[in-house]
């Protein structure tokens, strides 16, 4: 049976990494907790918006209503990566070799490891950002569409278009397929070799979170009273194709998916506070925690692929051992 180590804190849980092996709960205040032999705490944006994991560099980058960019390292220790003045950070993304891209206004930057910054203008705002798994690309959710830039090469931007407002992005592992989420209840996609169109629409609420499977053949969202898993083998990806529905609940929402490192397998979480797992080719479930305080924000598997750090929007948090 499963086990749940709480930790109970006030206010919103905006994103759960593990850091050199350590939970990290990023809060929306800017202080970043961690069970390290106990509790601790350290303060990075004065007001937190959003954080992203950068796995490679074993680290969590985190951007807020302060303008800034910082990096918080296994440890507690607190780094300022960049600032852009007043302006409130509303997405961060961790690329390839230490690469950090970060969105406010119209404007996204590509911050290089050795300190060197590159703007790319748009003519509305950036909503997502993030980075293709190989080479040194991003991609920018906008108004009517996405763009791809190249940081490091001069050249134009590739345009994706699809009316309607786009809220956040994804590539998928190996680079063949864009995703976006959008303001309308629905998911879109390009296949980058030819720009074919995707839709994955059908969703009653907002997609808030979305989890690649380890080799990116499904792709687990929120958004229903199931988690979504749309597949991804084929070379067209999910076109002509209907999604799995797993951990189906008839009274409550998936407000969190977060997809085992290793097997086809998905972490949900609810609306209620719920956590459980679910298995792609059987629909299997396990409960691995019980309705709790606030929806599930954030969540997050460990190496060792046994323990899932997750967090609520009030607050509530812990860590699941799965193998009890």
């Amino acid at each position: 049976m499963p086990t749940v180590a709480p930790l109970d804190l006030e206010g919103h849980c905006v994103a759960a990494a593990f850091l050199d092996d350590v939970p990290h709960f990023a809060f929306a205040d800017g202080a970043v907790h961690r069970l390290d032999h106990g509790h601790k705490t350290s303060q990075a944006n004065d007001g937190l918006l959003c954080a992203a994991h950068d796995a490679a560099n074993d680290r969590l980058v985190t951007g807020g209503e302060d303008g800034k960019i910082f990096a918080v390292a296994p440890g507690g220790k607190v780094e300022e990566l960049a600032s852009a003045g007043t302006k409130w950070i509303t997405s961060v993304a961790a690329g390839p070799q230490g690469a950090v891209a970060y969105g406010t206004g119209r404007t996204a930057f590509v911050r290089f490891a050795d300190g060197k910054v590159k703007e790319f203008s748009h003519p509305r705002s950036v909503e997502g950002i993030a980075f293709a798994p190989k080479g040194m690309r991003i991609g920018v959710a906008r108004y009517n569409g996405a763009t791809l830039h190249f940081p490091a090469a001069e050249g134009k931007p590739v345009e994706l278009e699809w009316a309607g407002a786009h809220t956040g992005i994804t590539f998928s592992p190996d680079g063949a397929f864009l995703v976006t989420t959008m303001q309308e209840n629905a998911l879109h996609g390009w296949k980058l070799a030819d720009g074919k169109h995707m839709r994955m629409s059908g969703y009653p609420a907002k997609v808030k979170s979305l989890s690649w499977s380890a080799k990116g053949r499904w792709l687990a969202s929120s958004g229903a009273p199931a988690a979504i898993v749309w597949p991804f083998q084929g070379k067209d990806g999910p076109m002509g194709k209907a999604p799995l529905e797993l951990g189906t609940r008839g009274n409550t929402m998936v407000t969190c998916v977060s997809c085992h490192p290793s097997e086809d397998v998905v972490a949900v979480g609810y609306e209620d506070g719920m956590v459980l797992a679910a298995r792609f080719a059987d629909a299997k479930e396990v409960l691995l925690r019980r309705p709790g305080k606030g929806a599930v924000t954030a969540m997050a598997w460990d190496r060792a692929e046994r323990r899932i750090a997750f967090g609520s929007a009030a607050g509530d948090c812990g860590v699941i051992d799965i193998a009890g």
